[in-house]
Parts: structure tokens; C-alpha cells; sequence
């Protein structure tokens, strides 16, 4: 393997990866699962929050996995997930969230925040070029 499909195929996981975890994220959101219900109650955003940025995860995805327009998904992900982590830290919901039963996530939807914010921070450095400002040209 070539330096060169090396770096393609890295190039697709710093897509693919915060792409995949937003999407799957969707189906919470857009079907009202008791979960994402209750997390949009905590922070006052329920349900025009919640489906709100569900559309809008929906169209950074997309735009992650244009290879084009990726550094602008790129940045679209940076910003929602600054404020999911805002959210967990600020308010009541915390890192942990509650769940029906009693249990919690044990953080698991605040670690996908951090990888999502870390992945498409690679990812637009990785392809600032694309940016129209003269100080990220090549």
C-alpha cells in the first residue's frame, strides 16, 4: 500500500467516522426516543431543539462526506458538538444522563461529543485549503 492510499484512507475515516456517529444519532432523535426526549426537556429545547439539530446534523453529515465540502461539515460538527459538550457541563443534564430506568449512559453520548468534536477538528485542518481565504491556499 502507497503512502499516497494511506493518506486517502485516513483522509475517509476523518469523514466517515464523525459522519456515521451523527447520523445514527438521527434516529433518536427524529423518532422522539424517550432518551433524546428527555435530554432536550433537561436543557429546555424540546422538540423544536431536538429536531432542529437533528436537521442540521443531518445536512453537516452530508457535507462531511463531500469531499469538497467536507472542511465546511467539518466546522458545522465542531460547532454542535461544543454545544452538546456546553451543555452537558453547564446545565443539569451532566455528563452521565439518566435514563428510565434508573441508570445512566455512563457517559457515552458525552465521549461521542469529544470524538465527533476531535475528528472533524482533524478533519478541517486536514482540508482548510478548501476554504476560500487566501491564508489557507496552498
Amino acid at each position: 500500500m502507497t503512502v499516497h492510499t494511506k493518506k486517502l484512507i485516513l483522509h475517509w475515516v476523518f469523514r466517515i467516522a464523525p459522519a456515521f456517529i451523527l447520523i445514527q444519532s438521527l434516529f433518536f432523535k427524529f423518532s422522539a426516543a424517550p432518551v433524546s426526549v428527555k435530554l432536550f426537556t433537561t436543557i429546555g429545547l424540546e422538540p423544536h431543539g431536538r429536531i432542529g439539530i437533528g436537521l442540521v446534523e443531518l445536512f453537516v453529515s452530508i457535507l462531511i462526506l463531500i469531499p469538497r465540502w467536507s472542511v465546511y461539515g467539518a466546522i458545522g460538527a465542531i460547532g454542535l458538538m461544543l454545544g452538546a459538550i456546553y451543555y452537558h457541563l453547564a446545565t443539569p443534564l451532566g455528563i452521565a444522563i439518566s435514563l428510565e430506568d434508573g441508570s445512566t449512559d455512563g457517559g457515552q453520548l458525552f465521549i461521542m461529543a469529544w470524538i465527533v468534536l476531535i475528528l472533524s477538528a482533524v478533519n478541517a485542518i486536514i482540508h482548510r485549503h478548501n476554504l476560500p481565504l487566501p491564508i489557507f491556499s496552498k
